[in-house]
């Protein structure tokens, strides 16, 4: 049937409105932000919060070192030495410090005032080290050892070190611990061929190899 222009025109925007889906988007708010004043931040010292963590090893108290003559170590050669930094120490603070005696190598831990934090560090190489003794008549309770220092002009000289040990046995102990490290230090170098295959620790001067503890 025939119709006229203006209803076809109608009859076809009917059929789009009910055929087609028209989409309305919805606009979301934007969330809503909110700027807070910073708070007061307390800025702390540069301090680290973990304590230092303890050294294994022996508490004691550094005498210090002499130079002395020589190059065949006997029972009682440090004696005059080791009386001397006795003597000496009486005299200045006490200088605390953790002993460490590992194989290669042997570390003075330097403490602070409290006894605590280390502030400075020694090492001997227990390679260079020529005799070792806890037997002292002016005092049984130290420690002391005969280092080959090397200087700058490639000379070397011999240091007797010392320290004061809480007791006489933590004393026996270092010299013992001692005579272990330069036992595993010893195979270990033969081992790597920087000594003689034919050497043994036995055949080793006794007076570096063993402790005069009595």
């Amino acid at each position: 049937m025939w119709q006229p222009a203006t209803e076809r025109l109608q009859h076809f925007q009917t059929m789009l409105k009910t055929k087609l889906t028209v989409l309305t988007l919805k606009k979301e708010p934007l969330p809503t932000v909110i700027f807070h004043e910073p708070e007061a931040i307390e800025l702390c010292s540069t301090t680290p919060l973990v304590k230092n963590k303890a050294h294994p090893g022996y508490k004691v108290t550094y005498l210090g070192k002499v130079t002395i003559t020589g190059s065949q170590f006997l029972s009682g050669c440090t004696e005059s030495a080791v009386s001397g930094l006795c003597q000496h120490q009486g005299d200045a603070p006490p200088s605390n410090a953790i002993l460490e005696i590992r194989p290669f190598q042997v570390r003075l831990h330097h403490l602070d005032g409290h006894g605590e934090a280390t502030v400075a560090m020694d090492t001997y190489q227990v390679a260079r080290i020529a005799y070792c003794t806890a037997d002292h008549q002016v005092s049984p309770n130290v420690f002391a050892w005969i280092y080959r220092e090397i200087n700058d002009d490639l000379t070397f000289q011999m240091d007797c070190h010392a320290v004061r040990c809480e007791g006489k046995l933590e004393a026996k102990r270092l010299a013992h611990s001692m005579m272990e490290a330069f036992r595993k230090t010893f195979h270990s170098m033969r081992s790597d061929g920087r000594i003689h295959k034919s050497c043994s620790s036995d055949e080793f001067p006794e007076d570096s190899s063993t402790p005069d503890d009595g």
